[in-house]
């Protein structure tokens, strides 16, 4: 499946001690896998080496600049969300923010913003707020040091129930006494050797990434930042983070464009897409043709044949003239790799790449938190990406391509950004993320589920913002008299809505026959019943039949912007931490 002359490079780059990375070297065997099984790695970046060098059009880097610890922690906070802490202003948003904290996570903002005020003090800069003034509370009360248990993904001896009603940071108990003893555990190349989880419902059931709004998204963002920190701060980890000066890149064409600027431009043609077309299409002409292709991923097209259908598809693709018959599964293969490797920030973003890595250390809910962290546009690509290899993996049998074989393929392409520029300590990096791609692959369905102790933290953010904006209302004279005139037209003995009882709500359905229902809930009612009660009530409408078995049922107002539940939440519980909410049956947006 290679070629002979590179099979000689390989073998020249496994020989030198210098290339391979510690975490897979001879002299470190007890640590490591055998160095033959990263022969398809550096097979890879080999190739993607050969590519750049056909002369393809160079890009820009993105600029990693140092910076001390007062400015790191300046971005820290403004990406949480708490730049009202720097500024000095009393914003709404950020007082609800802290308002929602765990010990934990406050600890983790205590510490950052301690920081940033020592910083701040020494240079000299503008008063800075004192932190008892934030918390009300003392240093010692939040900062002490937590005890940690970690679940080791790399030996694990039983199937793991994992839970998300509880903040992970608040839920570790024991810190290992032998923490170098797991940075040099072995990776099993076995892919049986990998835990097997489970994942227990809550009442609420399982909120998956597009099921909430793209505000309440915006929330889970930055409570993940700071959860995440808590969890590093908690096992005594620094959570180091690239600091990045954007530089700008194309804004035309197909490779080498932001996901962001793609997605606008592809927005045009079909409203609500949320994958670059380009990449949906290489994709599709993959899954259709070429699953079953010997080698698929690891054997390269021809690097002149790549360069050549990239050249064509960046002219023909938008006018839809191109013809993908023509191209060939390895170049497709090539093509897609080639997208990826070109983006201008990496499909997981530059800034936490270092967490990342450090992650074959760490737990799934580290990684978990990370995947919540991603933009937006990152996150739906990189998930369309991970349900490819997965398919690909479940076609093993014929195409001799394994979990470990596309892990070792992909990583290069994912970590090593530009890979023409890509340094000694970048292949390294990408070299230790071959195995949290396999964990990305592996636990994909997991990842891209929303923790619930997070989603009720954004319940408690949205409600605090509610009563702040209430109290503020309540000072305006002119709203006071409309709520009194309001109140006296209310206490009229004239027609008044129906008061719906406790437990019982209306449910909307402006796509059926019959629109609305009110349902009186019991600790057994799910929302599969309700969708279930309707689908009957409208089993006369046959012709949308179809049309009703794929909707879902949405909690929306109140406490949460729109929130789609899972068929088995029960519904007593989700109306008891919402009682506000509107619901209703619409479909569910792909």
């Amino acid at each position: 499946l290679k070629s002979l002359p590179q099979c000689r490079r390989i073998n020249r780059m496994l020989s030198n001690e210098s290339l391979r990375p510690p975490m897979f070297s001879r002299s470190n065997s007890q640590a490591s896998v055998d160095s033959t099984s990263m022969e398809d790695f550096w097979c890879e970046v080999e190739s993607i080496k050969e590519n750049s060098e056909q002369g393809q059009e160079e890009q820009t880097l993105l600029e990693v600049k140092p910076a001390d610890e007062g400015e790191l922690e300046a971005e820290w906070l403004q990406d949480v969300g708490l730049s009202t802490l720097i500024s000095g202003a009393e914003e709404e948003d950020g007082q609800a923010l802290l308002s929602t904290l765990t010990r934990t996570q406050a600890a983790a903002v205590q510490r950052r913003y301690n920081t940033y005020t020592q910083t701040m003090r020494k240079k000299n800069k503008h008063t800075v707020r004192d932190v008892r003034d934030i918390f009300g509370v003392n240093d010692s009360s939040v900062s002490g040091k937590y005890l940690v248990m970690v679940f080791i993904l790399l030996y694990p001896s039983v199937t793991e129930e994992l839970s998300y009603e509880v903040s992970f940071s608040e839920s570790i108990t024991v810190v290992p006494k032998n923490r170098e003893r797991h940075n040099n555990q072995r990776f099993k190349k076995d892919d049986s050797a990998l835990p097997k989880f489970i994942v227990r419902k809550s009442q609420f059931g399982l909120t998956e990434v597009g099921d909430l709004s793209l505000e309440d998204m915006k929330k889970i963002r930055n409570l993940s930042l700071i959860e995440l920190t808590a969890f590093y701060d908690a096992l005594g980890i620094e959570l180091k983070r690239n600091r990045t000066e954007r530089i700008k890149g194309r804004e035309n064409g197909l490779f080498g464009v932001p996901l962001a600027i793609l997605l606008e431009n592809d927005q045009k043609k079909v409203p609500g897409i949320k994958v670059p077309l380009i990449f949906q299409k290489l994709l599709l002409k993959l899954e259709e043709t070429g699953l079953e292709t010997e080698g698929i991923l690891r054997v390269p097209g021809s690097a002149s044949r790549v360069k050549n259908l990239r050249q064509e598809i960046e002219i023909k693709f938008n006018e839809d003239t191109f013809d993908w018959d023509q191209v060939r599964n390895n170049d497709a293969a090539g093509l897609l790799k080639m997208f990826i490797r070109e983006l201008p920030s990496p499909l997981f973003t530059v800034e936490y790449l270092p967490a990342f890595i450090t992650l074959v250390k760490l737990q799934l809910q580290a990684l978990h938190l990370l995947i919540m962290l991603l933009p937006d546009a990152n996150r739906d690509t990189a998930k369309a990406f991970l349900q490819f290899l997965k398919k690909i993996v479940a076609n093993e049998g014929k195409n001799k391509m394994n979990l470990w074989n596309v892990s070792m393929i992909v990583a290069p392409n994912v970590f090593i950004y530009k890979g023409k520029h890509a340094n000694q300590e970048e292949m390294q990096a990408a070299a230790t993320t071959a195995h949290i791609v396999r964990l990305l692959i592996k636990y994909q369905d997991i990842l891209w589920t929303v923790p619930s102790f997070l989603i009720s933290q954004v319940r408690k953010m949205n409600e605090a913002t509610i009563n702040n904006t209430k109290r503020q209302m309540m000072f305006d004279k002119g709203v006071r008299r409309l709520l009194r005139r309001k109140t006296i037209e209310r206490e009229r003995p004239e027609r008044s809505e129906t008061h719906i009882p406790e437990g019982v709500i209306r449910v909307y359905a402006p796509l059926h026959s019959k629109v609305s229902m009110a349902i009186q809930l019991n600790s057994q009612t799910k929302a599969r019943d309700i969708l279930a009660r309707f689908h009957c009530e409208n089993s006369h409408a046959s012709s949308k039949n179809t049309e009703v078995q794929i909707q879902r049922l949405y909690e929306i107002g109140g406490n949460i912007g729109l929130h789609c539940l899972d068929p088995d939440a029960y519904m007593l519980d989700v109306y008891r931490a919402n009682p506000q909410a509107e619901w209703v049956i619409k479909p569910k947006s792909s």
